[in-house]
């Protein structure tokens, strides 16, 4: 067993560099946080959310991730056999994005290089990323097991992958199909519903007339996007609009193009909004897709994957969708189609990726279909095995969006990502999907697509674990995981898909817990952005104040579901509660030169300050156990917080110097044992918050055991809980700042010795009161101490009532009469002038008639204050004058 006994070499300041610097490294070295596999002790599990391998994490990943390492330690300390896996993402559009760019600065592009040379270059990123990316976990001080690292192109979760496709595609749950999906033009791929961005857009409402076949009449429509009306197909009308009814059959013709377009009646429309005529385009409108199912109408699609004019758009072939927009809103003016345009305000989808607007647009894609897997979710949420959500309103959050999914897209038109593992025949186009290529493969061509990036992180909680093997080591013993941890901004994008995989493929739910967050904003409210250039780099945070306070911050700042805002000055404000942690500790040490974790004795006679700190440690070591286990960390931190700051540090530590100071042996060694098993195990609870300056300091203090990370979780003793103690403390400490507020008001500074006399109402509170005198003495600073039954109260004294007593401060001696009454002389002229400036212009009615509201009644709040600060001169005054 490596025990340690006390040496003083906590350094005269705190330096979090210094303090941080090569701890991590110790800690790797240990293999502290590698999960043992260890039969003895209970499993507890985490898979790190994969942040994507494209650069720097931001302040919201330090957030998710201290908040799971935080977690991770306590339960590692409670004894368990923790697993905390980490990984990251290959982020297929962001990834591909990224080494697209950089190659577009090298003079080439993927295509100049072709798919095998270009998925290099991509693999060249990750490297270099990932290693970055880890370097920024170091700093954090995340407790990962790297020996279980994973990523989502890995071999095991590529296997995986092909085993879900293969799987799902048997079953009838993936398929192939012309769809209308949302299209990205700027990276040239598919989006998913929730990759897809709606912002408020200034846009314009475009009102034209379109002809009738063999007739004077013309038809009403309006439309935002006029390029679109390229591929229109037909009109449609309510089957129970009068105003229509003889139009039903017959045909328009599209202007500039000269398509006859049959009228078509379909209860899709709205006949109350504007001509209650619908130009119907099934290759650029999903509901027009349905509806041209409907009526089997041909599908027009109108332009090229990269957002221009194919040729279905006759003589705008070219153009950009916008400039083409421009061009034949010309145009159909010019003809006399367009009659009207109004400015309209609506809902545009833009990539979440590129910023592009997205285009509705008519693609071959592949698609899950998600009912029965999204039904299964819904009744898993039913049954005793649920996902417990945390906060609880967002299990509603997720239920809406399974109750309403739609088929998932989930192909993309990339290289970095999965490949699709279809394969299509050559000559006769047959279809081949599998895990392994076709035997004869010589006659079969690839899918070029990959699979969307959250089709493989959906997996990500069993897939890292070794399944699609159900005997795999960490599959059976750490799956289902105890927790995630993640914001509310992808509970759809992930929560939920992990969900159904995982019900549908291993039977169980991904995790026992839902932790969910909000987001981290700045001082003022809002979103942090690049484009507001307010966004704050964690690792700057941590080069000025240390990874400790950037961490204590995060977890105590929000409650859970609640965004953060970031403030400097807060982070500013931890760090001077880890200096003050610092500076106790090291007070503590220089006065346990030489004591040994042999020494360390509890059986002793133990003061009153000995008894009340272990009763409080009790209460705080069940308070922080207990909130943690609910994840609310900031309640948590909380009650760390005033124990360490308001209880360790002023009272025990300051009242421990007596004895330490003292002649009494017996004594000093008990206090020492308490001393140092109360921060032994201050600094085990502070641990999960801060784990650099309290490894640091637990090194320095006598333990047992070679690091703080493995060391036991602290647990209520009662032999050590005293009510008695509790409440005669609570007293004293009462009756101390009593005295140091009157002290205070009478401006008599505390190296000035005054005369206490204290009223006890029974003999009880006077025999209590005499066993402690010694502190009163000390921290009163008395010249004369009087504790009795009855007193006979000064004429002239300062007084306070304090629970069970009365306190007397005799004046004489307290203060030097005359130079008092001729101080508070003084500040009553001072007072008395300002009353009367500000009666003056209250009652000037030219300023009350004439300034604003606010301002008139900030006068008459400074009347108020003014004259309450005169009358308690005042009455100061006629005391002392008596």
């Amino acid at each position: 067993m490596h025990e340690q006994e006390s040496k003083p070499s906590l350094s005269a300041k705190y330096n979090p560099q210094e303090v941080e610097k090569g701890r991590y490294q110790f800690w790797l070295e240990g293999d502290y946080f590698k999960a043992q596999n260890d039969p003895e002790k209970e499993p507890y599990s985490i898979v790190i959310p994969p942040p994507n391998v494209t650069g720097r994490l931001h302040l919201g990943h330090a957030w998710d991730t201290t908040m799971q390492d935080t977690i991770s330690r306590m339960k590692r300390m409670q004894g368990y056999d923790v697993l905390w896996l980490p990984g990251m993402d290959h982020a297929g559009i962001a990834t591909q994005a990224k080494v697209e760019a950089k190659l577009k600065e090298q003079g080439t592009n993927r295509y100049e290089l072709g798919r095998e040379k270009f998925l290099e270059k991509a693999w060249e990123w990750k490297e270099e990323y990932a290693s970055f990316i880890r370097s920024q976990w170091e700093k954090l001080g995340l407790s990962l097991d790297y020996s279980r690292e994973r990523f989502t192109l890995d071999k095991g979760l590529s296997d995986a992958v092909k085993e879900v496709f293969v799987k799902l595609y048997k079953q009838g749950l993936i398929y192939r199909g012309e769809y209308i999906i949302n299209w990205d033009p700027e990276t040239k791929t598919a989006l998913s519903d929730i990759e897809v961005i709606y912002e408020e857009v200034q846009g314009k409402f475009y009102h034209m007339r379109y002809p009738l076949k063999d007739s004077d009449e013309t038809i009403e429509i309006a439309t935002t996007r006029p390029e679109t009306m390229l591929g229109d197909t037909a009109i449609a009308v309510h089957p129970d609009d009068e105003r229509y009814a003889h139009l039903i059959g017959k045909k328009a013709i599209l202007p500039i193009i000269g398509r006859e377009l049959p009228i078509v009646a379909d209860e899709y429309v709205d006949m109350e909004f504007g001509s209650g005529a619908v130009k119907i385009t099934p290759a650029h409108d999903p509901n027009d897709f349905e509806v041209g199912n409907r009526h089997s109408l041909e599908r027009v699609l109108v332009m090229h994957e990269d957002g221009t004019m194919n040729e279905n758009a006759g003589v705008y072939e070219g153009l950009d969708r916008f400039a083409c927009r421009k061009q034949i809103v010309d145009d159909l003016k010019e003809q006399g189609v367009l009659f009207k345009i109004e400015d309209h305000v609506h809902q545009v989808g833009h990539s979440e990726r590129s910023g592009a607007v997205v285009e509705p647009y008519l693609s071959t894609q592949w698609f899950v279909k998600m009912k029965p897997l999204a039904d299964a979710a819904i009744d898993l949420q039913a049954s005793e095995d649920k996902v417990n959500f945390v906060p609880q309103r967002f299990e509603r959050t997720y239920l809406n969006w399974m109750e309403n999914i739609r088929d998932w897209c989930i192909s993309r038109q990339l290289w970095w990502g999965h490949r699709i593992p279809a394969w299509y025949h050559k000559q006769t186009n047959e279809i081949y999907v599998g895990k392994e290529a076709p035997e004869d493969i010589e006659n079969w061509e690839q899918d070029e697509d990959v699979l969307d990036t959250w089709f493989s992180s959906a997996l990500w909680p069993f897939s890292t674990m070794g399944w699609p093997d159900p005997e795999a080591e960490d599959y059976q013993r750490y799956f289902p995981t105890g927790v995630l941890v993640t914001g509310y901004d992808i509970i759809f994008f992930w929560v939920s898909r992990m969900i159904f995989q995982s019900k549908h493929f291993t039977n169980q739910k991904p995790f026992d817990d839902v932790l969910i967050h909000g987001l981290i904003r700045d001082a003022e409210g809002r979103k942090m952005s690049k484009s507001l250039e307010n966004g704050v780099d964690p690792m700057d945070v941590i080069d000025k104040y240390g990874a400790d306070s950037l961490r204590y911050f995060l977890l105590t700042g929000s409650t859970p579901g609640q965004d953060l805002r970031f403030y400097w000055e807060k982070v500013e404000a931890t760090w001077n509660f880890a200096n003050k942690v610092w500076n106790a500790s090291r007070f503590s040490l220089m006065n346990l030169e030489g004591f040994s974790y042999e020494d360390i004795d509890l059986t002793g006679k133990k003061s009153l300050a000995d008894k009340w700190i272990l009763t409080r440690l009790n209460e705080t070591i069940e308070h922080v156990t207990r909130n943690n286990d609910k994840y609310e960390f900031g309640e948590a931190g909380r009650h760390l917080y005033n124990f360490i700051w308001d209880e360790l540090c002023d009272w025990y530590i300051e009242m421990a110097k007596l004895p330490l100071y003292g002649d009494d042996e017996a004594e000093k060694q008990t206090t020492r044992s308490v001393l140092v098993y109360v921060l032994d195990q201050t600094m085990r609870m502070l641990h999960p918050f801060m784990p650099f300056i309290t490894e640091e300091i637990w090194q320095q203090l006598p333990h047992q055991g070679e690091s703080i990370t493995v060391a036991k979780w602290p647990e209520q003793r009662p032999e050590f809980h005293d009510e008695q103690a509790a409440s005669e403390m609570k007293r004293l400490v009462a009756i101390i700042k009593a005295v140091r507020n009157i002290r205070a008001e009478v401006d008599t500074p505390m190296s000035k010795q005054v005369k206490l006399l204290i009223q006890a109402e029974n003999e009880a509170i006077v025999k209590e009161l005499e066993e402690e005198r010694h502190y009163l003495e000390r921290f009163c600073n008395t010249s004369e101490l009087i504790i009795a039954r009855q007193i006979k109260a000064p004429e002239k004294a300062m007084s306070a009532v304090v629970t069970g007593v009365e306190l007397f401060l005799p004046l004489e001696g307290l203060i030097d009469f005359d130079k008092e009454i001729a101080r508070l002389e003084k500040e009553l002229t001072k007072w008395t002038k300002e009353v009367e400036r500000v009666q003056k212009k209250l009652a000037n009615q030219g300023f009350i008639n004439k300034a604003p509201q606010a301002v008139v009644d900030e006068e008459k709040q400074k009347e108020k204050d003014y004259l309450d600060k005169q009358a308690k001169v005042q009455a100061r005054l006629n005391e002392l004058n008596q």
